[in-house]
């Protein structure tokens, strides 16, 4: 049985070399053939351990990185892939990952190997390298060593880290909306002396091509230029990035400028204002033209941003007030002596105003609006008062109040205007009189009030008086009407009887006129009547004396007037012929007669009343 296992074994030795070289086929091809397999997702770093012959046996002095195959660390690294020829013997390859920038960050790069870095410099100058990855090029176009101004963007790399070492993997500097980034440059020429800033650059894309600064004179240190909001690829070994807020310039107000940088400009003012210069924008100095309300990228290291009210700007010498500008904060109660002796206290407001086109000049004169307070408006105004007061006795100064402020706002204002500043007003405010002096002030107060308060109880007693007598009359006002109302009623009574009377002689006088126009109307009717008559009864008479004869006619009236007076003319028996003829007897031609003149008369009085009508 053990003959027949051993026999087994010997008849199959070749399969336990076969299984080994299974197992362990890789390093077998390492050992015999030098193959090397590089993963996928990593590369090889290879560190070569001797040469065997050649004149490159060894770097030459102060090198790391071996371009020629000599001894030590190779320039080349493996790509995934297969690889013959490195024997274990030799060549030490050491697996390294590929280098992986997140999106939103750089990767800060630092050299072991190149040439030195020179012309006073602080980093390696760019070079074609395919972003560090093609480590010979790198080498071979002059790479410096040590860190470099180049970065490696956001993405995975085949670096080799026997070169280069990444840093850092740093964010993308970000500007957010309203601010603005201030750079300061670690690279670069030196700044010339008397100056705080380099001066604009153009070509670099906000800092992003440190090279590209470099190479068009840029200079190190704090840089005039600003970087508005955004996202910026800026290498933190290169330039430092200082985030501020944009500065604004409030409504009603004037942005001033103070430039610390720029060009030696010329004064614009001309000989009338020999207080300060200033220049046009762009230029050092202050700028002639100012900044409308709105927010501006101001650079607070090279320029200066005084914002001026245009408005009116209330300024309060008092101990408890102060306005929210916190110009008049350091100002107090001004304290003055009378030409009596009496030291009191007054406060006083002060309204200024600063024109636009004025502002740049009160900055020039005098750096800020602060300073205008405390240089000129504080003496000026508190010096007025001290003199004002000093002039006149305590109580008259209080009595002359108004007086004091009209001549305060004019004096103050002619003053101001010397400095560019309008004076509105000057207002004084509240005044506290010394204690002694308020003593003799209300006690001649009080006695005035008890004056008052007398005269005013007399004048109440005097009320008093005429009230009583008001009611005493009072009393007496219904007795009083009553006899007014008796002598009206008298009066009317009597107007009455006068009007009656009036009525009464009018109406008899009209009476009598219309009597009087009677009678003549009836006289002239009778006048005219008796005319008629008179004229009718003569018509008659002609008539009756044309009818009968004038013999007839005296004797028909004969014998009328006799009858009227009752004498009998014949007897009252008549006898008479009766033939008939020779015209009748007396008696018929006297009857005959009569009838006739009878209806003659009727009809002449009938016309002789038609004729009157």
């Amino acid at each position: 049985m053990e003959n027949t296992f051993i026999d087994v074994l010997v008849s199959w030795w070749w399969v336990i070399p076969l299984i080994a070289a299974l197992v362990y086929w890789k390093q077998i091809l390492l050992l015999f053939f030098g193959m090397k397999i590089i993963p996928e997702n990593q590369l090889g770093i290879v560190y070569k351990k001797f040469v065997i012959f050649g004149k490159n046996a060894t770097l030459p002095d102060g090198k790391i990185i071996a371009l020629n195959g000599e001894a030590g660390h190779q320039v080349d690294a493996l790509a995934p892939g297969i690889y013959w020829g490195y024997w274990v013997w030799q060549y030490d390859i050491t697996l390294a990952s590929f280098t992986n920038i997140p999106k939103g960050f750089i990767g800060v790069v630092e050299s072991r190997d190149g040439k030195p870095i020179s012309g006073g410099r602080n980093l390696g100058r760019k070079v074609d390298s395919d972003a560090f990855q093609n480590a010979r090029a790198f080498l071979e176009n002059g790479g410096e060593r040590g860190p470099q101004i180049d970065f490696i963007p956001a993405g995975a790399w085949r670096i080799n880290t026997a070169l280069f070492n990444v840093k850092d993997i740093v964010p993308v500097k970000n500007i957010p909306n309203g601010k603005i980034g201030i750079v300061t440059t670690k690279d670069g020429q030196s700044l010339p002396t008397g100056e705080i800033a380099g001066k604009e650059i153009f070509g670099h894309s906000s800092f992003q091509n440190g090279q590209a600064f470099i190479d068009n004179g840029g200079y190190k240190g704090t840089q005039e230029q600003v970087i508005l909001s955004g996202n910026y690829f800026i290498n933190p070994m290169f330039a430092d990035v200082e985030i501020q807020d944009m500065t604004p310039v409030a409504m009603a107000h004037v942005g001033v400028v103070i430039a610390y940088v720029g060009e030696a400009g010329e004064d614009v003012t001309g000989d009338t204002f020999k207080h300060g210069n200033l220049v046009k924008r762009g230029q050092k100095g202050v700028w002639i033209d100012g900044y409308d309300p709105g927010k501006y990228p101001i650079n607070y290291v090279t320029h200066k941003l005084e914002c001026v009210s245009t408005a009116n700007i209330v300024l309060n010498w008092a101990d408890s007030k102060s306005e929210s500008h916190n110009l008049d904060k350091e100002l107090s109660t001004i304290t003055v002596r009378s030409a009596d002796g009496f030291k009191f206290n007054l406060d006083v407001s002060q309204i200024i105003h600063i024109p636009r086109s004025d502002a740049p000049k009160v900055i020039a004169r005098f750096g800020s609006v602060a300073n205008l307070v405390t240089q000129v408006l504080e003496p000026t105004i508190g010096n007025y008062f001290r003199n004002a007061a000093q002039s006149s006795d305590a109580i008259d100064f209080l009595k002359q109040r108004q007086e004091r402020q009209a001549d305060a706002r004019k004096k103050i204002a002619d003053a101001l205007i010397e400095y560019n500043v309008v004076a509105v007003d000057t207002l004084i405010g509240d005044i506290v009189p010394p204690p002694e002096l308020m003593k003799t002030l209300t006690d001649r107060k009080i006695a005035e009030q008890e004056r008052v308060t007398y005269e005013t109880q007399r004048g109440a007693e005097e009320v008093k008086k005429e009230l009583m007598q008001a009611k005493a009359l009072a009393d007496t006002q219904p007795l009083v009407v009553t006899a007014q109302r008796k002598v009206e009623i008298a009066k009317f009574d009597a107007a009455a009887v006068i009007e009656k009377a009036g009525g009464d002689a009018k109406s008899k006088t009209v009476n009598a006129e219309a009597d009087a126009h009677v009678l003549e109307v009836m006289g002239v009717a009778k006048a005219s009547n008796v005319k008629a008559v008179g004229l009718a009864e003569s018509e008659v008479i002609r008539l009756k004396t044309a009818a009968v004869g004038q013999s007839n006619y005296a004797i028909i009236e004969v014998g009328r007037a006799l009858a009227e007076n009752h004498i009998k003319l014949v007897p009252e028996i008549f006898a008479g012929g009766g033939n008939g003829q020779g015209g009748g007897t007396l008696v018929d031609v006297l009857i005959a007669n009569i009838l006739r003149d009878k209806m003659l008369a009727t009809e002449v009085v009938k016309k002789a009343e038609t004729l009157t009508e």
